[in-house]
């Protein structure tokens, strides 16, 4: 019976090992505080936001509350698993042609933001962006907008794209994707609107 249970907690932490490789292997935090720089810059917003440390301050705290358990075996896989930890690349979003689309996002937001207001436009799901209400945009500067949508869209599908190949990495661009999709949505003004996971628009 030892054998069996022994045998049972080995798989147990050959298998968690596993996963924390796998969360390691795509630096998740430090993208996210990229995509966060990248959007605090393009937008023109803050880079840190009052109304956010409340929802850190909490998450910190329910964290230090958890079982007496999943503490023990955290601190045993942490043991068993130490090199994961300092194997963990370092995140690279500061490339040429980063720098370039980001600037040329930047230049654009100036033409977009009213139209984000207006409810005009909106955030996609997909980290793009899309007309949202095309009757909210008067008809002469309808085909205006509409350029400025493909090519907003363009330049972020290359941003995404770009950022993974500075990393050496491009089957990251869908991690980047989605880290950014989160992003822009978290760094939106109060009344413009998003697509929520299932491809409602809703009105932040």
């Amino acid at each position: 019976m030892n054998v069996i249970k022994l045998s049972s907690a080995l798989a147990i932490m050959v298998f968690l090992a596993a996963c924390v490789t796998i969360n390691i292997y795509f630096p998740a935090a430090q993208a996210e505080e990229a995509a966060e720089r990248i959007v605090d810059d393009i937008l023109g917003k803050e880079q840190i936001e009052k109304q956010q440390k409340p929802a850190a301050e909490k998450k910190q705290g329910a964290s230090l509350q958890r079982p007496r358990l999943q503490q023990l075996a955290g601190s045993l896989l942490n043991v068993l698993v130490p090199p994961a930890h300092a194997a963990q690349p370092d995140f690279n979003a500061s490339s040429p042609e980063v720098r370039k689309l980001q600037a040329s996002m930047k230049q654009r937001n100036s033409a977009l933001a009213p139209h984000y207001s207006s409810g005009a436009v909106g955030f996609t799901r997909d980290a793009l962006i899309a007309v949202r209400d095309g009757g909210a945009i008067p008809l002469r500067d309808k085909n205006r907008v509409e350029g400025l949508v493909r090519d907003e869209n363009r330049d972020r599908n290359a941003l995404y794209r770009a950022i993974a190949e500075a990393n050496g990495h491009p089957e990251w661009e869908p991690e980047i994707r989605a880290t950014f999709a989160r992003t822009w949505v978290d760094k939106a003004s109060s009344g413009w609107w998003y697509q929520n996971a299932g491809g409602q628009w809703v009105k932040k």
